[in-house]
Formats: structure tokens, sequence, C-alpha cells
């Protein structure tokens, strides 16, 4: 069979990188810089950004994201982008935004450089984006041509941020082994589109031990606001170890137990990676795996902050009807839950649900 490892043209993490933007910049483009950011950086960061670009003499124009990775912001963006004249994109924030950068990367044909303002998924390195309805509803994956151009992860700016975001993307970097692991136990197509090469899983399962080595200890240095090897660590983790490990080794149940989630509006404030951390545990469930295992991971989720439980989610008093509407939804005809290595129906679906909602009480 063949295999295929994909990875961005190249992975810069560091202090003060966000100084450097128009430097790279020059690197693919001449006519103008797109830079598409969230509301919270262009309030807090915009100067910073901007210096670098003004410096240099290059054209650009700052677009704040509109909320949601839509396919009408996609097309909002690209319109905007086409009257600019700008042939390279920054998409500087969160997940959704570095989403809808590269979809617009996607269908313009332009480079795309990704500049994470927060470690809080595995997005950044992808040639994959997440495409949701405009009321936050999943609706479907967007299969780039290619990763990014650049990842360009500022330290200095990720630190500043919330904690719970970066805790967030230690629960989507925890799925990556479990889910790779499922996809290699089934001989499934990875992500990229074809078998899963040995190196893939092992980044995949260094995800994993990094972040049950070094998870807390970074949650406790944002906390603190400083910068150390463990959060480094957990940066690199989250973004470049979980973003090589999920898409040449592949997703399984606990993304699409996160997406069958995400019919319910009660859960809309919670983050991707929560979500996904309680699907991780959802999976292993279905997987029966051995009860110590699975309490090792409900102990650090536990310990991090990650939700365990549906309450937890703000799902506790969602009727038992509606969890099964859930369990349709991760189960329906593409769903990446087809991916493990054995038939999985909404009803197993629901019933690990439900055991997982207890073993996280416990």
């Amino acid at each position: 069979m063949r295999k295929i490892i994909n990875s961005p043209s190249k992975y810069v993490q560091g202090k003060d990188e966000i100084a450097n933007l128009a430097t790279y910049y020059k690197l693919r483009g001449s006519k103008g810089a797109y830079l598409l950011v969230d509301k919270f950086i262009f309030d807090n960061f915009k100067d910073k950004i901007v210096e670098s670009f003004e410096k240099e003499g290059i054209n650009y124009h700052i677009e704040v994201f509109g909320g949601e990775c839509s396919k009408n912001e996609i097309n909002r963006n690209i319109d905007i982008l086409k009257e600019k004249n700008c042939d390279a994109i920054f998409g500087i924030g969160g997940g959704k935004t570095l989403d809808t950068a590269k979809a617009v990367s996607y269908y313009e044909n332009i480079p795309v450089f990704i500049v994470p303002t927060i470690a809080s998924t595995d997005a950044p390195c992808s040639a994959l984006s997440v495409v949701y309805t405009p009321n936050g509803e999943f609706e479907e994956y967007l299969f780039l041509k290619a990763n990014p151009d650049m990842v360009i992860m500022d330290t200095n700016v990720i630190v500043n941020a919330p904690a719970r975001l970066l805790v967030a993307g230690i629960g989507d970097a925890l799925a990556t082994y479990y889910e790779a692991k499922a996809c290699v136990d089934a001989n499934a197509t990875s992500i990229a589109g074809a078998g899963i090469t040995k190196a893939a899983i092992a980044i995949a399962e260094l995800c994993k031990d990094t972040l049950f080595e070094d998870g807390l200890k970074a949650k406790v240095s944002v906390e603190n606001k400083v910068v150390t090897k463990a959060l480094e660590n957990i940066i690199e983790a989250n973004t470049y170890l979980s973003g090589i490990g999920f898409e040449s080794g592949g997703l399984a149940a606990a993304h699409a137990i996160h997406n069958g989630l995400t019919i319910l509006e009660e859960g809309h404030h919670m983050y991707h990676g929560e979500k996904v951390a309680f699907g991780t545990i959802a999976q292993l469930v279905l997987e029966n795996r051995c009860l110590c295992e699975i309490k090792k991971v409900v102990d650090f989720c536990k310990s991090v902050g990650l939700p365990t439980t549906l309450a937890e989610l703000g799902m506790g008093n969602v009727s038992k009807e509606r969890l099964y509407e859930v369990a349709k939804a991760s189960t329906a005809e593409g769903e990446t839950i087809h991916n493990m290595p054995f038939k999985v129906t909404a009803d197993d679906v629901f019933a690990a649900i439900l055991v997982a909602d207890e073993l996280g009480k416990n």
C-alpha cells in the first residue's frame, strides 16, 4: 500500500516570531499580504503585527475574522482579498481563523502562513479545514491541496492566552494516538489519503507521551505567564506532533463523537478539544480498553481540567433521546468512526457515551 506523511513546508517556534511575519512573507509573496486576525488579536497585537510590514514597505490588508469558519465567512474573505489584490494570506489567531485562512488559500491558490496565537488545536499544520454552519454545527471537512507554507508559533504570545485554551489543545491532541492506532489496526486510509507510516504512528505516540509527562506543568506555566521547557514541549505536541500524527495517522471515533456533540446547542460554548477529550474516553469504552487505561486517561483529563462528564460539557440535562441523536450523527455515512477496526452503530456510541459519562464521574 502506498504510504504518505504530510507536514507543513516549515515549522517555526520561538519568542517574538510575530515580529518576523513580513520577512517570512517575502519568501512567497510580492503584491500584498492579507492578514486575517481574531478580534482579540486585532485589539491587542495589531500594532506589533503591522509594524513589520510597514518597516519592509510591504502592502497589507488586515481583516477581523467573523467568528465562524463557515462558507459565508470563507467567501466574504475571498471577495475582500481579490479587491485588495493580495497574493498570500496569513491566518493569525485560533483554530477557526486558521481554517478559514487555509480555505481561502485553497480556493484562490495562494500561499498561506499560519500564525496560531493559542495552542488549542492541531489544525495549524494540517491540509484540512473544518467547515461549520453559521450557527456552529459541523458541516464538512475540506481537504486541501497541500499543507500550509509555514506555521509560525510565537511562544510569548501563546503564554499570555488563557490556560483553558492550552488545555483544550491538550484535549484535541489526546485523541491523536488512540485514533491513529485504531486506523492502523483497521488498515484504514489516513487523512493524507494513503497508508499509515511507522513515522506517523511514532509521532502520534510521542505526542501522547509528551502530554502525560508535561501537560500539567505546561498548564501551570501558562497560569503563571512564564515560558518553560514543559510549555514549549506542549506547544509542539498540541500543534506539530498532533497535527502530523492525526493527518498522517487518521481520525476515528473520538472526533466523530465530537462532531455528533456539536448538534447540541448546550455545548456550543465548549471548545473543540474539550469535546474531543470526552470523545476519546468514549472511544476507549467502545474499544473495551482495560479499566486501568481508561482510568489513566480520565485522571489525566481531571488533572489538567478537561471535561470527563456530560455535565462538565454543559450537557448534563440532555435527554437520552437527544443523546441518541448525537450517536446517530456520530455514525453518519462518511464519518471517521467508520475507521474503527470493527463495525460501530449508533447503539454502540449511545452506550459508550453513557458509560464514559459514568466513568468520568467516578
